[in-house]
């Protein structure tokens, strides 16, 4: 993949990315004003329900419906009868009945007693010639109670009130009350909010007095939210307003679970679109290391070949067969070149092998001070430029390795500092109570950050352009890496403004 057709592709996946964001935040956005409406028309029918529950138990208290039949309608409107009793039953001070059980009421036959809305249902039936029963307000039964003397009208009335309906009216609200049934209903339906109710009554006397009294009434604050009761059963002309804030919390529990999925398939697309970005940048990092290790096989096969080549022809085209020394020069050459060849394709072969359990390690005991000593004083011979240190205890260090693939890894850490190190390399040796430990330095800044990570990869040279100046298919480091680990060490590259660092550290064994 070239690099505009990645830079495409990250492209779309960023834009998909944003996308989906956008999407489910929009969608959690929604349904999180979806469930605060339904929170606040929760709360609307809580409240309505309280009202209403507040009034029919009222009800049941200061409304009572007698249904009086046969001989038991002639009596009742007689002083010390039933209806005196009823009236010596009701509590002014509190504006309610006292205990029914005090009336007796079953003890008087004909009469059939009916309390709350049960009443007010009674006095909405028909008689049997489809007229309604005499109500309040009608005026029939005021003219009869006018003519107190009047017994044939004292004797109507009784006969045309089969049905009575008593109610004590009350134009106030206990909030207390109502606020203590509306706080059941809200724990039930799990609505924790932070509320207060606000009553108003109608104002009926003392206008200016009941003015100056608002007046005094504490603010509320506008950005409260807050809803009114809708309940038929509030006194005319009263207000009942509840105040409440802080749903945000009450709202988020009730979306938890949906913001979670949501939340979560985000978070996964997110993930897999991240994934799949990497993959595709590895496979970008793999296809530039395929050219350069083609590039760079090509470049190191090239010259062998072509010298082998140049030397068998000059052998066969220029009759340097029957000169023997010139011969014997054409054939050292081309047998040098072979070496080399043959050398990196065994490179090549021992690091296909290196990621698989097939490599055995032949381990016998060897002085690690002499090896390193001998490497140093091998590439002292090969160099002019460079200057190489090396510091080694006194004492024998004996480690049981295997020397030629342990041999070859610090000889790559040495070949490295001296092809891309500065010019002066440091070799120090050091053993503790449990490992021995080699350091190759130098103090040259080729390296950067950048490359840190990924310097002991397979095949990964530092990008130089399209310049060969140094040979080589980047396998060394990996080489030496795992030729490490399989000794059970490990090795660590420290980078510092103007040393570059290679720890090795080997278990004493």
């Amino acid at each position: 993949m070239n690099d505009r057709k990645y830079r495409y592709t990250l492209y779309i996946i960023t834009i998909v990315i944003l996308s989906t964001i956008a999407i489910q935040g929009y969608w959690n956005y929604k349904n999180y004003i979806f469930n605060k409406q339904q929170l606040i028309k929760d709360i609307q029918i809580s409240l309505d329900k309280a009202v209403d529950d507040y009034y029919t138990e009222l009800a049941q208290k200061t409304t009572l419906g007698f249904k009086i039949e046969g001989d038991a309608q002639k009596n009742v409107l007689d002083d010390g009868g039933f209806f005196d009793s009823v009236a010596a039953n009701i509590d002014k001070s509190n504006s309610k009945f006292k205990d029914f059980r005090a009336l007796k009421i079953d003890s008087v036959k004909g009469i059939t007693v009916f309390r709350g809305f049960k009443a007010d249902s009674l006095m909405n039936e028909k008689d049997e010639k489809g007229k309604h029963f005499i109500k309040k307000g009608d005026k029939g039964i005021s003219k009869w109670l006018k003519k107190e003397n009047d017994s044939n009208s004292a004797k109507n009335f009784g006969l045309l009130t089969s049905k009575v309906l008593i109610s004590i009216t009350n134009d106030t609200l206990d909030v207390k009350q109502v606020d203590s049934i509306l706080f059941t209903d809200l724990t039930r339906k799990n609505i924790s909010i932070d509320y207060f109710l606000d009553f108003k009554e109608a104002e009926k006397r003392f206008p200016s007095v009941i003015k100056s009294i608002k007046e005094k009434e504490p603010k509320i604050d506008p950005n409260l939210l807050n809803v009114k009761s809708k309940s038929t059963f509030l006194p005319k002309n009263s207000s009942l307003t509840i105040y409440f804030e802080n749903i945000n919390w009450t709202v988020f529990k009730r979306i938890f679970s949906a913001f979670f999925i949501s939340a979560f398939l985000v978070l996964a697309v997110v993930a897999c679109l991240f994934y799949l970005l990497e993959i595709i940048k590895k496979q970008k990092q793999l296809a530039e290391v395929k050219n350069d290790l083609i590039s760079n096989i090509t470049h190191e096969f090239k010259t062998p070949i072509a010298t082998i080549g140049v030397a068998i022809e000059s052998i066969k085209n220029f009759n340097v067969i029957d000169d023997k020394e010139k011969t014997k020069s054409y054939l050292d050459v081309s047998n040098t070149q072979l070496n080399k060849l043959n050398i990196m394709v065994e490179k090549l072969l021992e690091t296909a092998t290196l990621d698989s359990d097939s490599l055995d390690l032949n381990k016998e005991e060897i002085d690690v001070s002499i090896l390193l000593h001998s490497l140093v004083n091998k590439h002292k011979l090969q160099t002019e430029t460079k200057i190489i240190n090396v510091n080694l205890p006194p004492e024998s260090i004996i480690v049981s390795v295997d020397f030629f693939h342990f041999e070859n890894a610090i000889n790559n850490i040495l070949d490295n500092a001296i092809k891309y190190g500065g010019d002066v390399v440091n070799v120090n040796l050091s053993q503790n109570k449990t490992s021995f430990n080699i350091s190759i330095s130098d103090n040259g800044n080729s390296l950067k950050k950048v490359n840190k990570e990924k310097i002991f990869e397979k095949f990964y040279r530092v990008p130089k352009g399209n310049t060969h100046d140094v040979k080589g298919f980047g396998i060394g480091l990996y080489y030496t890496k795992k030729i490490i680990e399989k000794h059970n060490g490990s090795i660590e590259l420290d980078l510092t403004k103007n040393m570059t660092n290679f720890k090795i550290s080997l278990p004493n064994e």
